[in-house]
């Protein structure tokens, strides 16, 4: 069998409490909430990572 389709059935044996479920939502929600806060005001420039260059090696004599 499947192995989402056992952890499915324990689910529904023995299903999470209210609070979790609550948890788990507002996670989901603060998620969207973030995501589109960057969708309508773009992405600040000072979050954007800049291109780092390794430091140039002299080469050994």
């Amino acid at each position: 069998m499947n192995r989402w389709m056992i952890r499915a059935v324990l689910w529904i044996r023995n299903p999470p409490s209210e609070k979790r479920v609550i948890l788990v939502l507002v996670v989901i929600a603060a998620c969207l909430a973030i995501w589109g806060a960057e969708r309508l005001f773009g992405f600040p420039d000072w979050l954007v990572p800049q291109s780092v260059h390794p430091p140039s090696r002299l080469p050994a004599n």
